[in-house]
């Protein structure tokens, strides 16, 4: 470990700009890593939140968000008719435009029953709607547009006041607004109508079996609600490849940079390594003080660079509180194990070439 330190030290100022190197690689593959993750968050937070474990769409609709569904009229009450239901609970959605200070801002309305439950499942400010017309806005939204409780919000001419302020329904897309199911069955002219119906079993009743016995409604889908989200997911990865790209070049740059500090660094003591050979070191020990090189370079850079990375989210949701870069454990774990993988992959060539180290040739040179 003493030649290898001593090795990466020779040249202080380089060794430092490679680590430097490495760490903004390990920040960006961390940054993007979070920001798929928050990204896969927010568009199934409803879903994840919402109460049941069974989901009934529209015959056809295969998302939550995606797709435009409304159930066969009556369905709410087959659905409870059904042996091993313990409660139903109907939401009505629509997308809306609302008018915000001579801005068009999009939004997700949910309408449901407060009695029944599905809607903000974390009040930050204010209460839930209970009259005609209250509606419940995304704190993050309200913040950005100046928003507050007692405010009113326009949709198309029609006026809502704001009595509340939910947590954890933000998105870079659209964020999540709650009213009443009947406000919003009034505006959209839709009396009685649901685009979904979220479904809990009784006590000692499995959902598959459940499930099952829903399959026979006509004019619906049922899922179960973890198919639905991943369903949500399968609709959303032309969003994800870009940022699973972005992150497959730092990680390769991160790579490289490990791969020229340690190749370098080889080739300038290729006469140490020639003296070790000839003492009788076998190359499994020179492969030892390669890879002992690599790992200090990608293991300081590393960490360095999920230093980095908590900052840049930081930074991200000061700037921008709509976009989410979840940098949960799985996530850092997952990039200080790319940052392993760099390190064997850097270590690769530079110990073929001191495999290769003919001692007699290197003090002919």
């Amino acid at each position: 470990m003493y030649v290898a330190l001593h090795n990466l030290l020779h040249d202080r100022l380089r060794f430092a700009l490679n680590v430097l190197g490495v760490a903004l690689a390990v920040m960006l593959v961390l940054f993007l890593l979070g920001l798929e993750q928050g990204l896969r968050l927010q568009v199934t937070a409803y879903l994840r939140q919402a109460p049941g474990s069974i989901a009934v769409t529209q015959a056809g609709v295969d998302s939550f968000g995606g797709g435009s569904s409304l159930l066969p009229p009556g369905l709410e009450e087959d659905l409870r008719q059904v042996p091993g239901v313990a409660k139903v609970v109907p939401v009505l959605t629509q997308t809306a435009i609302f008018d915000l200070h001579d801005k068009k801002i999009f939004a997700f309305l949910i309408g449901y029953d407060p009695a029944l439950g599905g809607g903000p499942w974390r009040i930050g400010e204010g209460r839930e709607p209970r009259e005609r017309g209250e509606v419940v806005f995304d704190r993050v939204l309200a913040r950005l547009h100046g928003v507050r409780v007692g405010d009113t919000v326009e949709v198309q001419g029609q006026k809502f006041p704001v009595v509340g302020l939910s947590e954890g329904t933000a998105s870079w897309m659209t964020a999540l607004v709650f009213v009443r199911k009947a406000d919003l069955e009034s505006y959209l002219l839709t009396p009685g109508l649901s685009s979904l119906a979220l479904v809990t079993p009784a006590p000692g009743v499995a959902p598959e079996a459940l499930r099952a016995r829903l399959k026979g409604l006509p004019g619906v889908e049922v899922w179960l609600k973890s198919e639905l989200i991943e369903s949500d997911l399968r609709l959303y990865q032309a969003f994800f490849k870009p940022v699973r790209l972005m992150s497959l070049i730092a990680f390769l740059v991160g790579t490289l940079v490990v791969g020229l500090v340690i190749y370098s660094a080889t080739v300038e003591r290729q006469r140490e390594y020639g003296v070790l050979k000839a003492l009788g070191a076998r190359n499994a020990r020179l492969y030892g003080l390669v890879l002992a090189q690599a790992l200090a370079v990608a293991a300081l850079g590393s960490l360095s660079g999920i230093l980095l990375g908590f900052a840049a989210a930081r930074l991200v949701l000061a700037l921008r509180p709509q976009i989410l870069v979840a940098l949960e454990p799985g996530v850092v774990g997952l990039t200080l194990l790319t940052g392993l993988f760099m390190a064997l992959l850097a270590a690769w060539l530079p110990a073929r070439l001191v495999a290769g180290l003919a001692p007699a040739e290197v003090f002919r040179r």
